[in-house]
């Protein structure tokens, strides 16, 4: 439906490419059209894909849509075993890969049809083939299957629905309002959530969509420039290396930038409104298992908060906002009561865009409330903070401590450039707090200074036992913290 109306409306824009030469909105609905056909005449369940951004990734999502069967993007990163793994629990399905080479590494399971990439866009192109006509009209149907990182256990496979996928496209994005000379940068992976809602929105807005394959911050910043990018989103450790990458000429054309995935470090959005300041950014923060964004942070509350001097004020940069107006958000304590403005706890949210649901689970309560799994806040101005996953929390003897707060303390230092705090074994304590710091280019600072600059800041059982200076984070490469990773590397050099 979302294609079918942008072809309607605005069909002789581009949609996806070049200015110059790019495919039209009509075009793209056409040719997803013929994909459809393709893909019914396989006879399969699901379309599945390993393969980087390109053209190819909004004709196989509305391909599959027309086809009336689940569209299931995979992490081309992941190991080969685990790969071959994901693809086996799709069976029957066609698995779109991007050359012979991705084929080699899954093989040929049972059930498996593969398809490369231009096999793909040659078909989307033949005029011989005949487009359907209608999707199949069920709002229940499953649209996307997302498999989580898995980074405890098996990977969950998340089932978004057309409804909540829908929903959340009509509640955040006014039709066809994008201007005709608008483009968006995607450099965000297609098997994240940010990566799918990214195509519908844009979509929807009328918005020409430019893919980069992979991100290196200073191809992104030459497209930006080459192609009048008016509109991005990146993840956190994507804006400091853009930043680094700018230069004098700066980006002329942008005017938004949406940022999302992880905590971005206060001090690096300071940078940035310096450096950008016509651009309006925007930080969304949302749940695979919420169709994306939950909560905004926009350009207004940015400058404002940036300009003021009030602290209540000013703390609103290391938050994620407001919720959206169709969603309901509230903080709960361990025994799932509501909690008052002000009190930590877990985020729950309820919405037509929430599914909270894996391929053989449902995670939302009957009443359709969906626990995040994610600790916050909301202030007494409705400001959402979030402060980590639950399951980071550091419990030291008895005290449930933070690690987002501690990580933000560690960044309010000025040779601090990243921070990372998680818990680590402690036989007297059970857990102690470990951080891992990143110093600012040209800036260093004994980690005693560190640690007593959280103590004043804090209180002194937040103020990190050990802290270890590295040249970078372990991140993965939509900007999340790995931070079991990081837990086990600590504890590790404790021990040694």
């Amino acid at each position: 439906m979302l294609l079918a109306m942008a072809a309607d409306g605005v069909g002789q824009r581009i949609a996806t490419g070049g200015r110059l030469d790019g495919m039209t909105f009509a075009d793209l609905d056409l040719r997803a059209r013929r994909v459809a056909r393709l893909l019914a005449d396989e006879s399969v369940e699901r379309l599945g894909m390993i393969d980087l951004n390109s053209d190819a990734v909004p004709l196989a999502l509305f391909g599959a849509a027309y086809a009336g069967i689940p569209f299931a993007p995979l992490n081309y990163r992941l190991a080969d075993d685990k790969l071959r793994a994901l693809v086996e629990r799709l069976a029957p399905a066609t698995v779109l890969v991007e050359d012979d080479a991705v084929a080699d590494r899954i093989g040929a399971p049972p059930g498996i049809v593969v398809l490369r990439r231009q096999e793909l866009l040659d078909a989307a192109a033949d005029p011989g083939i005949v487009p359907v006509e209608d999707a199949p009209d069920e709002p229940g149907r499953t649209a996307v299957l997302l498999f989580t990182s898995g980074t405890a256990g098996e990977p969950k496979a998340a089932i978004l629905r057309h409804q909540n996928l829908v929903s959340y496209v009509l509640s955040s994005v006014e039709f066809a309002g994008a201007e005709e000379t608008e483009a968006v940068l995607v450099g965000v992976p297609p098997y994240h959530i940010a990566g799918v809602s990214g195509v519908l929105s844009n979509v929807f807005a009328g918005r020409r969509a430019v893919r980069m394959e992979s991100f290196d911050a200073r191809s992104w910043v030459a497209t930006a420039r080459a192609e009048h990018i008016t509109h991005a989103m990146v993840v956190p450790t994507m804006l400091g290396r853009i930043l680094d990458e700018l230069g004098d000429e700066g980006l002329p054309h942008l005017r938004s930038l949406s940022y999302g995935g992880g905590p971005m470090p206060v001090a690096v959005i300071r940078r940035a409104l310096a450096a950008l300041p016509r651009v309006d950014f925007v930080n969304a923060y949302g749940l695979t298992e919420t169709s994306s964004t939950i909560a905004v942070l926009g350009p207004e509350d940015h400058r404002s908060a940036a300009a003021s001097a009030d602290p209540r004020i000013r703390d609103r940069l290391g938050s994620v906002g407001r919720p959206l107006p169709s969603l309901e958000v509230g903080i709960r304590g361990a025994d799932g009561e509501v909690l008052p403005a002000g009190e930590r706890g877990e985020i729950w949210v309820r919405g037509e865009q929430v599914s909270g649901e894996y391929v053989g689970r449902r995670a939302t309560r009957e009443d359709g409330w969906f626990p995040t799994r994610d600790a916050g806040l909301l202030d007494r101005d409705g400001y959402l903070y979030v402060l980590g996953r639950l399951d980071d929390v550091i419990v030291r003897g008895g005290e449930n401590l933070s690690p987002g707060e501690i990580e933000q303390a560690l960044l309010e230092h000025p040779a601090v450039a990243d921070a990372a705090v998680c818990g680590v074994p402690d036989p007297e304590w059970g857990e102690t707090v470990a951080a891992a710091v990143v110093f600012a280019e040209g800036e260093e600072v004994a980690v005693d200074v560190l640690r007593e600059h959280v103590r004043l800041r804090l209180r002194s059982t937040c103020a990190p036992t050990v802290i270890e200076v590295r040249d970078a984070l372990p991140y993965n490469e939509t900007g999340k913290l790995l931070r079991r990773v990081l837990r086990d590397e600590l504890a590790f050099g404790m021990q040694s």
